[in-house]
C-alpha cells in the first residue's frame, strides 16, 4: 500500500489551512511544464513541473514572494497576486476561488458548529411535490440533508441509515454497493473528492469536516491518494451512468442549484424522453415504496 501523507490538523481540531495553501499551490505548479506556458526546458528535472522562479516569472512577482506564499504565509497577499499567480497557474474557476479562500479567508465569528443542519419546510414540501424526479438536498461535508421518494428509490433508502452515515462521502467510499451502483465509480469518486476540498478551503477550521477527512483517508486508500492530489471541483451538471440492482443500467442527467443564504445545494436527476432509462425510472416511480424496501416518509426527519 502507497504511503500518503495524512491531512494536517491543527489544535482546533480543524485542518491546517497553511499547510492546505502550501501543499494546493505545490501540487499546481506540479502539474505544468514548461512548454505548457512557453518556457524553454532546459533538461532534467529534480522535481516534476516548473520550478518556483519560473513560476514566480510568470506571474510577476519577486520569487521569495512567492516562495513565502508556497510555504503557506499568504494572509498579506493582494488580490492581485493572487489573479496573476492563478493565471501563471492555469487554474480553472474554481482552482481560482479554492486559492483565494486559503490565502485571504473570510473572518468568521468564533461560534460552535452545528451538529445539524436545517432544511426550510417549504422546501421539504417541493421534494414531496416532485413524484417523478430524484431529488435531494445535500449541505455541508455532503451531509444528505432531505429526499423524496423517488431519490430513495434510485440510491436507496437514506432513511434506514444513522445520521451519521447519510454523507455522500462515506457513501460513495465506504459502501460497496454504491461501487457497483456508479458506472464511472471512481469519476464519481473523484468528484466527491473535488467537493469537499472546497467546503475545505471555506471552511478549515471545521472539526467535523476534519474528523471526516481523517476517517476516510484511514478506511480507503482511494480516499487518502485522491485527497493528497488538492483537486478541487464545483458543483454543476452533468451525466451519470448507473447500474441499479432492479431496472438495470441508467444514464441520467444530473442538475445542481445552489439555494440562496444557506449552504445546501438541491440536486435532480432526469432521462431523455423515450429513452430506456425514462421508463426505468417510470418503473421505480409505480413501484413506489416497493423500490426503496420500506414505507417511509419521501423525505428525513431533521436530525
Amino acid at each position: 500500500m502507497d504511503e500518503q501523507p495524512e491531512p494536517a490538523a491543527t489544535a482546533g481540531g480543524g485542518l491546517d489551512r497553511r499547510a492546505e495553501l502550501s501543499e494546493f499551490l505545490r501540487t499546481r505548479r506540479a502539474r505544468l511544464k514548461p512548454e505548457d506556458v512557453g518556457l524553454p526546458d532546459f533538461g532534467r528535472r529534480r522535481v516534476p513541473g516548473l520550478r518556483r522562479e519560473e513560476l514566480a516569472q510568470l506571474a510577476g512577482v519577486s520569487v521569495a514572494y512567492y516562495t513565502r506564499l508556497e510555504q503557506g504565509n499568504g494572509h498579506n497577499v493582494s488580490a492581485e497576486v493572487l489573479d496573476a499567480i492563478a493565471r501563471a497557474l492555469r487554474l480553472s474557476d474554481a482552482e481560482h476561488a479554492h486559492l483565494t479562500h486559503l490565502a485571504k479567508p473570510k473572518q468568521h465569528k468564533k461560534k460552535p458548529v452545528a451538529r445539524s443542519q436545517q432544511v426550510r419546510p417549504p422546501l421539504r414540501h417541493l421534494l414531496d411535490s416532485i413524484d417523478d424526479v430524484p431529488a435531494y438536498i445535500v449541505g455541508r461535508r455532503s451531509d444528505v440533508l432531505a429526499w423524496n421518494r423517488m431519490a430513495a428509490a434510485l440510491f436507496g433508502d437514506w432513511a434506514e441509515l444513522p445520521a451519521a452515515e447519510r454523507n455522500w462521502a462515506r457513501l460513495v467510499f465506504l459502501r460497496p454497493e454504491y461501487r457497483e451502483l456508479f458506472v464511472e465509480w471512481d469519476q464519481k469518486a473523484q468528484d466527491m473528492v473535488g467537493y469537499l476540498r472546497m467546503d475545505a478551503g471555506c471552511h478549515p477550521d471545521d472539526p467535523q469536516l476534519s474528523a471526516l477527512v481523517g476517517e476516510l483517508s484511514v478506511k480507503s486508500e482511494r480516499f487518502r491518494k485522491l485527497w493528497a492530489a488538492h483537486d478541487v471541483k464545483e458543483k454543476g451538471y452533468g451525466v451519470k451512468r448507473l447500474r441499479h440492482p432492479l431496472v438495470g443500467d441508467l444514464t441520467l442527467y444530473f442538475e445542481t442549484f445552489r439555494l440562496v443564504d444557506a449552504e445546501q445545494t438541491l440536486t435532480t436527476y432526469h432521462a431523455e424522453p423515450g429513452t430506456p432509462s425514462a421508463e426505468a425510472l417510470r418503473l421505480l416511480a409505480s413501484w413506489g415504496t416497493d423500490a426503496t424496501r420500506s414505507g417511509t416518509r419521501a423525505s428525513a426527519p431533521t436530525d
